[in-house]
């Protein structure tokens, strides 16, 4: 009788050898689609671990999943398939949002006290992934994936987005200001800042009545803005453009992931400067690095153009990788531009009373993205056509 038990259990053994998936191999499936399809977390999110002969976690790369799987089942190995795939099912319909206010701040966790990770202007189109409490996994035009409460957001299906989409747009230009209740301005409706997107509803005198993505109505001064095809035609990525707007923004105060003219940390602020000339550049400096065309490497200054991207950091060493962590914009004469404590302008040039000795001891490049074309950068126009 334990001859035969032995037998039996022998037998299970080999048959479940023969049948289970190799767990190793699995694994090492899971990381290779990683790197392939989500090599930055940042921005795309491929969550995925394998225990207990099931595949669990969640993505939203639903066609390198949908590969994955084929390959497994290809290999013959038996799995069950307990991956979420995002946006989630319970979301329904709604399953894309624009920003009500100002400005946004879209958190690394679903919680007040988490690290702000990036902001995002009144009427920026995002992508709503999945729900915990009252917060939402959202996805920014430029990819960055963070956290947003709900009460900065308009959820909306694909078929009220696209409605939106077409409906006449303006554009606040001021760097900051108001939307008043009503035409008597006594009541403000919500602040304002650049690059803000409302809808356009009538002209009232030298008032021009706007709605905000979630209904609310009220009024602006016409010459705060712009009809949104006229502020894309007149955006241009000059040299002169850039700096002019960096300058604007002199002394504003650091905030780490601040990318708007409330404050802005080192990427924020480059990235707020050319939305406003007509570009959308990665959020950090780590991706904004690779980005457009290098043009130095060795401090050989005579090579940079005005609004070229320099990059601060530690070189690599041995196994160590280079390491972005600054990033400023070069105005000219020996001086760039960047965020750092505050706005302010730094000098390469030792006889300079903004000498920055600090930046220049961990500078490592410069790369080029005016009128370079990259991967990366997007054009404003694309904003409100994007799915």
């Amino acid at each position: 009788m334990r001859k035969l038990l032995l037998i039996t259990v022998v037998t299970s053994l080999l048959f479940a050898s023969c049948n289970n998936p190799n767990e190793d191999q699995i694994k090492g499936l899971i990381e290779s689609y990683r790197k392939e399809v989500a090599p930055d977390k940042r921005v795309a999110l491929w969550d995925l671990t394998f225990d207990k002969d099931s595949l669990k976690g969640e993505t939203d790369q639903i066609p390198a999943l949908e590969n994955l799987l084929k390959e497994l089942e290809s290999k013959g190995m038996k799995f069950t398939n307990a991956v979420t795939t995002l946006p989630d099912a319970e979301l329904g319909e709604k399953t894309r949002a624009l920003v009500t206010i100002s400005v946004a701040n879209i958190r690394s966790q679903p919680k007040h006290s988490a690290e702000l990770a990036t902001q995002a202007l009144l009427g920026t189109p995002l992508k709503v992934l999945k729900a915990e409490n009252t917060w939402y996994l959202v996805q920014t035009p430029d990819g960055y994936l963070s956290w947003v409460d709900q009460a900065g957001i308009h959820r909306m299906t694909e078929e009220e987005l696209a409605e939106w989409f077409v409906s006449p747009k303006l554009v606040y230009t001021p760097l900051s200001g108001h939307i008043w209740a009503d035409s008597q301005q006594t009541e403000m409706l919500s602040d304002l800042v650049a690059g803000n997107i409302l809808t356009a509803l009538e002209e009232s005198g030298n008032l021009v009545k706007a709605s905000l993505p979630d209904g609310r109505t009220g009024y602006i001064e016409k010459t705060e803005a712009m009809p949104w095809a006229d502020w894309i035609e007149s955006r241009e990525t000059s040299a002169e453009n850039l700096i002019t707007t960096a300058k604007q923004m002199m002394g504003i105060p650091y905030l780490w992931g601040g990318t708007s003219i409330k404050g802005v940390d080192c990427s924020g602020f480059t990235k707020t400067i050319f939305y406003l000339n007509g570009k959308i550049i990665p959020r950090d400096a780590s991706q904004q690095v690779n980005e457009g065309e290098e043009v130095d490497t060795d401090k050989n200054w005579e090579n940079l153009q005005v609004g070229d991207l320099l990059f601060f950091g530690e070189k690599a060493v041995g196994d160590q990788k280079e390491k972005v962590v600054h990033v400023g914009m070069w105005i000219g004469n020996q001086e760039f531009i960047h965020s750092r404590g505050r706005v302010r302008i730094s000098s390469f040039d030792p006889n300079s009373p903004n000498y920055d000795e600090y930046e220049l001891n961990r500078y490592l490049r410069t790369k080029r993205i005016i009128n370079k074309n990259s991967d990366g950068v997007l054009s404003v126009s694309e904003l409100l056509t994007s799915k």
